[in-house]
């Protein structure tokens, strides 16, 4: 056991020992091959090194003699370069001396046909200018190019009023009669549209508009464009005018607000609806002829003027027209206006174009106004019938005016209410001093009807209230107008109307208070009762026909009432005349006897008498009354009738009273008529073809 344990041991370190000097052995071997490699590295890197100085030697070489070629090469470039551009600059500058020459033919030619390359031309002038004022201000090319400048802007100029000039035509009556007219049965309206210059033509006003504006520095040809198309302006609304009196005159036949007509040019419409003027005066004049209301056999004391007021009623509707074509005018032109002129001058601009057509169109209105002045002075009131078809469209229009004024100045916004004022002033005092000349007209005895019938006061006077229906608005606004005492926001239309209302019911006071004293030039009573009827009968069927006593009871509730009673007292005046007929029909001093007696010859006498009185009273009655007038058919009739049975009835009873007694050898003598006689012989009073 002992030697086992000491023999392995010996054998492990044995074992080991080998081991080492194995590995020993292998890193030997290890270590001698690195330190081959390493003097292998170290060969080779000596070689690189020295290919490598070799390499930098000859780069350094081959550097010195490419260096110095570039920068050579280099230089010879920049040269060519300036070179070129000098030569460019040469031409450039060379061409500015040439431009006065090249474009001299351009220029002297105009711009008309080839705008475009004359504004060329004129942009190289405009460039040599720029140049010499820069480059060379004392040179004698830069006057040259500055009068070819000046000559081409010239030029321009010429052609921007040749252009205006030539096709700026006044637009034909018929488009603005058109263009102003409405339907009312379109709930959408065809807006016609006025073009004023082709289109064509209008690019080439804006172009040379926009280079004069730009370039030019010259505002002179906003007066040429002002000037030119203002007086186009001015005769389209004066051909207008011309229209309406040449078609007049001609066939009578006018496409208007008055009068409607189908045309095979331009689409048939309804034209704005024309207020009635002192034609329906004249038509309502007929209307109560017909019916018998104005005197005897329906005739009147007025004669309708039938050509004046034919001319007059063409001159209202060319105003009026007029005043609508200004407005529809107006503002086409402003529309084309702001195509053309810059936008800082286009409301002056627009201010001075319409001048001259606004201020012949307010003073046509100053010369209606005046003339109604004239006419008021010499007491023709009906010459204010004029103002107001007038003075309602201009009210109508007023806030479009103004719409299309806007902007311009004070003086001209304030030509239209001016005017206004001047109508509604003037036609304020024409109705006022209308009413006091029914007041005083004087009671003359070689001016009164001889039959009764209506004054020509009265009918004067209805014919010229029954205008103010048509324009009640107006005259009411004219009246307020003048009651100094109320705001402008006072002036409501229900005021307006109840000053309307009082103004007619003191017109017919003064009417009525009047008649009464021209009744009372009769000698007669009963005619002058006649006349009374006839002319109240008159004016309350003239109100209630024209509808004038929807106005009177606005302020006089029981105006139709009253007017019944005065003239229910007429006719009781009148059957008074009839009492010293009838009253020797009546028991009075009649008589008294028994059947069979013998009268007295005081008796019979009484009885002869009563007989006498009556035949002459009925015959004197009937042969006075028989020409006296009551147009009125209805009226008549009743008055008529009455009176039949009131004398009829008493004479009856007298002859029954008288059919027993003896009077008289010829009763013939006495008993003249039957009853039947007597109804008609009154039946034909009042009938002048009797």
């Amino acid at each position: 056991m002992g030697i086992t344990s000491r023999m392995i041991p010996t054998e492990d370190a044995s074992a080991r020992k080998r081991e080492i000097e194995e590995k020993l052995k292998q890193e030997q071997e290890t270590l001698s091959f690195i330190r081959e490699n390493l003097e292998k590295s170290d060969q080779l890197t000596k070689g690189m090194v020295s290919i490598l100085s070799s390499f930098e030697s000859r780069l350094m070489q081959l550097e010195n003699s490419i260096i110095p070629v570039h920068k050579q090469t280099e230089n010879l470039q920049r040269l060519q370069e300036n070179v070129d551009k000098t030569l460019s600059c040469m031409d450039h500058v060379i061409s500015y001396y040439h431009v006065a020459k090249d474009t001299d033919r351009i220029i002297r030619e105009g711009p008309t046909g080839r705008l475009d390359e004359y504004l060329a031309c004129i942009a190289k002038i405009q460039k040599a200018v720029e140049y010499f004022q820069d480059n060379n201000p004392d040179s004698p090319e830069l006057n040259t190019v500055k009068a070819r400048f000046e000559k081409g802007k010239e030029l321009l100029e010429a052609e921007f009023r040749s252009l205006l000039t030539r096709y700026s035509k006044p637009v034909p009556p018929i488009l603005i009669l058109d263009a102003i007219s409405v339907d009312d049965e379109l709930e959408v309206q065809e807006e016609v549209v006025l073009e004023h210059l082709p289109e064509a033509v209008l690019q080439d006003i804006i172009c040379i508009a926009g280079w004069l504006v730009e370039y030019g520095r010259n505002q002179d040809f906003m007066n040429v464009y002002f000037q030119i198309r203002s007086n186009q302006l001015d005769r389209s609304i004066k051909g207008l005018k011309d229209h309406f009196r040449k078609n007049s005159a001609s066939s009578g036949i006018l496409y208007s607000p008055a009068v409607q007509t189908k045309r095979k040019d331009t689409p048939t419409k309804k034209a704005p609806k024309r207020p009635g003027t002192i034609r329906k005066a004249q038509n309502l004049l007929k209307q109560y002829s017909q019916h018998g209301l104005d005197g005897k056999k329906g005739g009147s004391n007025l004669t309708p003027l039938e050509g004046k007021d034919d001319v007059l009623d063409i001159e209202i509707d060319s105003y009026i027209h007029c005043i609508s074509a200004f407005v529809k005018l107006a503002q086409s032109e402003y529309s084309l206006l702001t195509e053309i002129i810059p936008e800082h001058h286009q409301k002056k601009t627009f201010d001075s174009l319409i001048q001259e057509a606004l201020d012949n169109l307010m003073l046509e209105g100053d010369n209606i106004v005046s003339a109604a002045r004239r006419a008021i002075m010499r007491h023709d009131y009906s010459a204010v019938l004029t103002i107001f078809p007038i003075l309602r469209h201009l009210k109508l229009n007023k806030s479009e005016f103004d719409s299309t004024l806007q902007g311009t100045a004070a003086s001209t916004k304030n030509k239209l209410p001016t005017l206004i004022t001047s109508m509604e002033t003037i036609g304020a005092k024409a109705l006022e001093e209308f009413a006091d000349s029914i007041k005083n007209d004087p009671d003359k005895e070689y001016n009164m009807p001889k039959d009764g019938t209506v004054h020509e006061l009265t009918s004067n006077a209805i014919l010229f209230l029954q205008q103010l229906l048509d324009f009640h608005e107006t005259a009411g606004a004219m009246l307020a107008s003048q009651e100094s005492s109320l705001s402008a926001t006072s002036y409501t239309s229900d005021f307006n109307k109840k000053l309307l209302s009082t103004y007619i019911c003191k017109v017919l006071g003064n009417l009525q208070l009047n008649l009464l004293s021209k009744s009372k030039v009769y000698e007669d009573s009963a005619l002058s009762a006649i006349f009374l009827h006839n002319n109240y009968n008159y004016i309350l069927k003239s109100l209630e026909k024209s509808e004038l006593i929807q106005l009177v009871t606005v302020t006089q509730k029981t105006a139709e009432r009253s007017y019944k009673e005065l003239i229910e007292q007429q006719i009781h005046t009148y059957k008074s005349s009839w009492l010293k007929v009838t009253e020797h029909l009546t028991d009075r001093n009649m008589p008294v006897f028994q059947p069979g007696t013998k009268l007295k010859d005081k008796e019979r006498q009484v009885i002869k008498d009563k007989f006498k009185g009556f035949n002459d009273g009925l015959e004197e009655l009937c042969k006075i009354q028989k020409g006296w007038a009551i147009p009125d058919k209805e009226q008549r009739d009743f008055i008529r009738r009455s009176q039949k049975k009131v004398v009829s009835d008493a004479y009856r009873t007298f002859l029954q009273r008288c059919a027993n007694i003896s009077f008289t050898k010829n009763p013939e003598k006495y008993h003249k008529y039957r009853p039947e006689e007597v109804e008609e012989m009154i039946e034909k009073l009042f009938d002048t073809s009797a």
